[in-house]
């Protein structure tokens, strides 16, 4: 688009504002004319009757004076009434000169004439009423009459409507100018809002907490932005109108209400924030209070987690859970102490939906206060610390994360399992390294194996050290052991027990130590298979890998016992005598 064709563009929007305007102006023109010929009263506000004040008479939208007393049969409403009828004539009919305007007097009443007619009447009780005699009440009445015509008849002629017209549309090319300037500036803000993200506009957080990031922050900012822009349009469109009304007579009222209801909302908007001033200084004194509390309790935790300050009995890993904990009490108590101050705090929308979020809390929030219980409870027990091999349950792993509400923990399959905190309290925590730093106590990594009553016991033990010693992050001091568990109708149990400090490496520790007792067995000559199945194999290949085998071995033969045996007569005979 070229500079002629935008050129072109604005000057149609400029013709088709100042049409619209001119038709808006000579509608109500038309309009207001209309009623005034009919002799219909408007009705106004300040026609409301006051038994104090009295009835206003009206030219236009002025109030000349007021009527208080009635004259026989008629109220002051009626006399107001016919008085201002009365001064409309008048006023819309330039040949009638108000230079005519003269006081007659009477005995008992003084009237306001013009030319042959009488416009109204003053008594002894309207003089009273404005603590003035009857002369000079008229006097006056008749100065104010003058002028409120003359006026009137001034904003209702030609040259003042053209004057009208033109400050318009000089009015409405400040308006077009500004909408462009203001168009023009609004992207610019825009884009240097998205230039400040990170910079100027950091994240929003609380401590180490991040609330907002920094693009979600320029997002609100930016709709604050517009919605900024929509408002400062909305006004300055409604003092365009406001100013537009004012230049013509039948829409100065119309203007005037405008203005007076912009400056009544201003006036209690002010109201508003000077009798909420000193809540905002209570607001404000919470915050500071609450704010340096917390950085100064925040700096006595940082020296605790860091062995700066020493507390007996307060273990270093229990100064950051304790400072949140202490952290969200402060800031409960500060939301206590400031909510008497809020806006609408005691109007029953904000106390209903007080009552309606902490039902929905009191019901909604057992299992989470349940599991923050348990997580306070488990931090000041110390069952577990980060990167500690424990066993909860049937899961196995190392601790990666611990919350309030929730442990995680890492298997060594590198699988992450979230068991809730009550869950964790509920359960048996098995932890294999609490004790790996004490040179006192290790790890024991243990494990069972049957072997038959045939074998040794002494040569079993010795295999199954020698097997334990032969693995990888096994202690020789202390040095392994063996005991026997149990001792079955066909098997022996023997329990080696080796000492680790490498407990994050069990999986890899059992699964070597499993390699090498079967080695050690092998060449110990021991078979390691089910007593249940050597019952019946006599004779058989022995399980033992030919490698561990001499190479003249053979396979052994069944052995066979005499049916003498199996079949004793004199044992028959000896059983039949008992």
């Amino acid at each position: 688009m070229n500079k002629y064709t935008k050129k072109k563009k604005y000057l149609n929007i400029l013709n088709k504002l100042i049409l619209i305007l001119i038709c808006f102006i000579f509608t109500i023109n038309i309009s207001m004319g209309y009623a005034q010929d009919k002799s219909t009263p408007i009705v106004q506000d300040s026609e409301i009757v006051n038994k104090i004040d009295g009835t206003p008479v009206l030219l236009g939208d002025t109030t000349l004076f007021v009527i208080q007393k009635s004259v026989g049969s008629f109220s002051p409403q009626e006399r107001a009434q016919a008085v201002t009828n009365r001064l409309e004539i008048i006023a819309n009919d330039p040949l009638i000169s108000i230079d005519n305007l003269r006081v007659v007097e009477d005995s008992d009443i003084t009237s306001i004439v013009i030319g042959d007619k009488t416009l109204f009447t003053i008594t002894d009780k309207d003089a009273k009423a404005a603590n003035k005699t009857r002369q000079i009440l008229a006097e006056k009445c008749i100065e104010i009459i003058r002028n409120a015509i003359n006026q009137y008849r001034k904003e209702r002629s030609l040259d003042y409507i053209i004057k009208g017209l033109l400050y318009s549309f000089i009015l409405t090319i400040f308006l077009l100018i500004f909408l462009k300037i203001f168009n023009q500036v609004y992207p610019i803000i825009i884009t240097r809002l998205q230039n400040w993200r990170g910079i100027r506009i950091p994240e929003l957080r609380i401590q180490n907490i991040e609330l907002l990031p920094a693009a979600r922050v320029i997002n609100i900012v930016t709709r604050l932005v517009k919605i900024i822009r929509i408002i400062i349009v909305i006004s300055i469109f409604y003092i365009y109108i406001s100013l537009v009304l004012s230049f013509f007579p039948w829409t100065k009222q119309i203007s005037s209400r405008l203005i007076s209801y912009f400056l009544a909302a201003i006036y209690k908007s002010w109201l508003a924030f000077a009798d909420y001033l000193p809540n905002i200084f209570a607001l404000a004194l919470i915050f500071f209070i609450t704010h340096y509390s917390l950085k100064f309790i925040r700096y006595i935790f940082t020296e605790l987690g860091n062995g700066n300050i020493s507390v007996p009995g307060f273990y270093n890993d229990w100064a950051e859970p304790t400072y949140k904990l202490v952290f969200l009490i402060i800031v409960a108590l500060a939301l206590v102490l400031a909510f008497p101050y809020l806006p609408g705090f005691g109007s029953p929308a904000f106390q209903g939906i007080s009552v309606f979020l902490g039902i929905l809390f009191s019901l909604g929030s057992t299992a989470v206060i349940t599991n923050v219980v348990a997580g306070i409870i488990l931090i000041y027990t110390r069952a577990f610390q980060m990167g500690d091999r424990i066993k909860i349950g049937e899961a196995i792993g190392d601790i990666v994360e611990k919350t309030l509400l929730v442990t995680r923990i890492r298997t060594i399959k590198n699988v992450i399992i979230t068991i809730p905190n009550g869950t964790v309290l509920n359960s048996q925590i098995i932890n294999y390294t609490a004790l790996s730093q004490d040179p006192n106590y290790y790890l024991i990594i243990h494990t069972t194996i049957t072997l038959g009553y045939d074998l040794p016991w002494r040569k079993v033990h010795q295999a199954l050290i020698d097997a334990a010693l032969a693995t990888n992050n096994i202690l020789t001091e202390p040095i392994p052991f063996v005991l026997q568990t149990s001792l079955d109708d066909f098997y022996v149990s023997y329990e080696l027990n080796a000492y680790s400090n490498k407990p994050m490496l069990m999986a890899n520790i059992y699964s070597e130590l499993h390699q090498n007792i079967q080695d050690k067995c092998n060449e110990a000559g021991m078979e390691i298979l089910s007593p249940h199945y050597s019952a019946v194999r006599d004779g058989n290949q022995t399980t033992i890998p030919e490698n561990y085998l001499s190479e003249d071995y053979k396979p052994p033969g069944f052995r066979l016992s005499s049916l003498n045996n199996l079949f004793n007569l004199d044992n028959i005979k000896n059983r039949s005598d008992s």
